[in-house]
């Protein structure tokens, strides 16, 4: 049993996207808050972007031999359950080793090891479902444990009835500015935000966000509509194309005059700056994008990615698009003309902007990872120790 002597030790299992691993860092980060010298590191793969967002982040990152729970594989996906127990043995080994108290699994498939290295180890372990609907790694890791936090309460009817009724909504972490970010701090970021994106004084700028890596279909779409729309002092257009497509969609920009009204960027650092300039958010529908927009009250054209597994990005979508808070645009039926015919009379209605923006729903994603933290601490049965002035709790050695 962990006593306020002892030092707090949890590892994280996240990877794959940044959907899972920038929460997973939030989460980290919140214990960090709660108990400074507290022990934590990471277990994902070597396939996923936590090779270079765990460690830049100043957290060490152990890897396992884990496959994606994917169909796709073909013959290789009978191997599951031997990669799955393999790479559980090595997590149990990364768990014992740090002795940790407790475990935490953000979902994705490189989660999953974790989870059941903490049930083999014995050790309690805390599941986060990000998404609207679960994907089939949670749905594994939340028949090993009790303890399950969700982002969405509607994620509650697409569990087992057991693992349902035992799940509480804790909302989705969210890291740093943005989780400080919200209509009133969202308004008085506006001016310093439209400077730093160069967006003249009276033009409303349209923010197209397509993930950690971009999305080829929105960046199109971005252009096309750049291009059709190039006289128009009244719109500003930010395009974050991922790394990879930037230099060839500045170029279609220029070559097409779409450079008058549109800016690509390869990667967003400040996402609070993003969304505190933008009036409207044209984007994938990623459980932390929704949660995100829900948070800060930005209006929302949805376009879910048509490939994720049990379509969670259209149940995610709806999170938004029922309140009344956001549109939903089918993948297939997103290019420049589609767009410009459901987003041109938005931008021209800041009446229904308003309303949009007052019709989502903040609930506790702000918080969540403070949520989290608490849940950590107290499955480690941990207290952490007051300082003497009785501030900060004391990094025990």
């Amino acid at each position: 049993m962990a006593t306020a002597h002892d030092r707090l030790s949890v590892v994280v299992g996240a990877g794959g996207t940044g959907g899972h691993i920038y929460p997973g860092l939030a989460v980290a980060d919140a214990v960090r808050r709660a108990v400074p010298n507290a022990v934590i590191s990471f277990i994902g793969t070597e396939r996923g972007l936590e090779t270079r967002l765990i460690p830049q982040a100043g957290y060490q990152l152990h890897t396992v031999d884990m496959i994606p729970f994917d169909p796709s594989l073909g013959s290789r996906r009978f191997l599951l359950p031997a990669d799955l127990l393999r790479s559980g043995m090595q997590a149990r080994r990364v768990i014992e080793k740090q002795g940790a108290q407790v475990v935490v699994g953000m979902g994705g498939y490189p989660s999953a090891p974790a989870v059941l290295g903490a049930r083999l180890a014995g050790r309690p372990a805390l599941v986060h479902e990000s998404n609207a609907v679960p994907g089939r790694a949670n749905r594994f890791a939340t028949s090993l444990t009790p303890h399950v936090a969700l982002a969405f309460d509607r994620t509650r009817e697409h569990l087992a009835t057991r693992s349902g009724a035992r799940a509480e909504t804790v909302g989705m972490p969210l890291m740093g500015a943005v989780a400080q970010l919200n209509r009133t701090t969202r308004a008085g970021l506006r001016e310093t935000a439209r400077r730093a994106f160069g967006v003249p004084e009276q033009a409303r700028m349209v923010l197209f966000n397509g993930g950690s890596l971009g999305a080829t279909r929105l960046t199109e779409a971005a252009v096309r509509l750049a291009a059709r729309w190039h006289g128009r002092p009244d719109v500003h257009l930010v395009i974050k194309t991922g790394p990879q497509t930037l230099e060839a969609t500045r170029a279609r920009l220029t070559a097409e005059g779409g450079d008058r009204v549109a800016t690509a960027v390869g990667y967003l650092d400040r996402m609070d700056l993003a969304y505190a300039a933008a009036d409207l958010v044209v984007c994938r529908a990623g459980s932390a994008t929704v949660a995100e927009l829900a948070s800060v009250g930005v209006p929302a054209v949805l376009v879910p990615y048509p490939h994720a597994p049990h379509d969670h990005q259209t149940h995610n979508a709806r999170v938004l698009s029922d309140a009344g808070a956001g549109l939903l645009l089918p993948d297939g039926e997103t290019d420049g003309d589609r767009l410009a015919e459901l987003i041109g009379p938005l931008l021209a209605d800041p009446a229904r902007l308003a309303a949009m923006s007052a019709a989502a729903d903040p609930g506790t994603h702000a918080i969540a990872a403070d949520l989290m933290a608490a849940w950590v601490l107290r499955l480690a049965d941990f207290t952490p120790m007051p300082s003497a002035e009785g501030g900060a709790p004391i990094q025990n050695s």
